[in-house]
C-alpha cells in the first residue's frame, strides 16, 4: 500500500536554474554595493558574464572565469567568500504553479517528506523562498548527517523511513538525477519516478538498470497519474 511520497527538491519542486540566477545576480549586486567593479562596468556587466561562464558549462570556476574577463582582481579567499555569499542568499523564488496545485491534491492523500542533498543553509533557504515546508511532514537535509551522506548513500532514505514509521516498500520516490537519485531507493525497495523538467541542470544517464527510475514523467502534474499506476501494479 502507497503511504508516503519522498520528493527530491532542486530541479523536482523547481527549476534549480532559476536559483542560480538568483544566487548570480546576489553575487554580482554585493561585488557593485563593495566597490569591487571597474569603473567601467556595473552590476549587469558582472552578472552577464557570470550567466555566460554558466551556461557555457564551467561550473566548477564559473567566478574565476569571469573575474578574469572583466579584469576583477582576486584570490582565492575572494572566490571562497563569494561562493559563500551565494550559498548563503536569500534566493528570489517562485514555486511553479503545476507544483503548488500537485502538493495541493497530494497533501490529503499521502503522507509527505523530502529528502535533498546540498550544501546548507542553502537548501534550508530554498525551501523557505518556494513556501512549501507546510506540505511535508519531514524534511531531511543529508548535509546534516555529512556530506558523504549525499546520494546514493541509502542512508538518508534510512533514516527518513525511520522518522515518519513506514516501510520502504509503502513509499515513492520522486526526483531528477538518475547519477544519484533511483539507485538506493530501488535498491531498499520504493518505487521510483523521475521528473524530467525541460530546464533541469543535469541530463544523466542512469548506470544500469538497477539506477533507472520504474517511471519518467515529463512534468511534475504527471505524479498524482503515476502514483496511480504504481498502486494498479502493487494490487497484481
Amino acid at each position: 500500500m502507497i503511504t508516503t511520497v519522498i520528493f527530491d527538491l532542486d530541479d523536482t519542486l523547481y527549476d534549480e536554474i532559476d536559483y542560480c540566477r538568483s544566487g548570480f545576480r546576489a553575487v554580482a549586486r554585493f561585488l557593485a554595493n563593495a566597490g569591487s567593479l571597474p569603473r567601467d562596468r556595473d552590476t549587469d556587466d558582472l552578472y552577464n558574464a557570470l550567466w555566460k561562464h554558466f551556461c557555457s558549462g564551467n561550473r566548477l570556476k564559473t567566478f574565476n572565469a569571469a573575474m578574469d574577463e572583466l579584469k576583477i582582481d582576486y584570490n582565492d579567499e575572494v572566490i571562497a567568500s563569494l561562493v559563500s555569499f551565494y550559498r548563503r542568499h536569500e534566493p528570489t523564488l517562485k514555486l511553479p504553479d503545476d507544483t503548488r496545485k500537485t502538493l495541493d491534491l497530494l497533501t490529503d492523500r499521502y503522507t509527505m517528506a523530502i529528502l535533498t542533498d546540498g550544501y546548507l543553509p542553502a537548501q534550508e533557504l530554498k525551501l523557505k523562498a518556494l513556501q512549501v515546508m507546510h506540505y511535508f511532514k519531514h524534511i531531511l537535509y543529508t548535509e546534516s548527517l555529512g556530506r558523504s551522506y549525499w546520494k546514493p548513500n541509502p542512508a538518508g532514505f534510512e533514516m527518513l523511513t525511520r522518522k515518519l514509521a513506514v516501510s520502504p516498500h509503502d513509499c515513492v520516490y520522486i526526483g531528477d538525477n538518475p547519477a544519484k537519485d533511483f539507485l538506493p531507493a530501488n535498491q531498499l525497495g520504493m518505487a521510483t519516478i523521475q521528473v524530467v523538467r525541460p530546464n533541469r541542470l543535469h541530463n544523466h544517464a542512469p548506470e544500469g538498470k538497477t539506477a533507472a527510475p520504474d517511471q519518467i514523467i515529463g512534468s511534475i502534474s504527471q505524479v498524482p497519474a503515476a502514483l496511480q499506476r504504481v498502486k494498479n501494479k502493487r494490487l497484481f
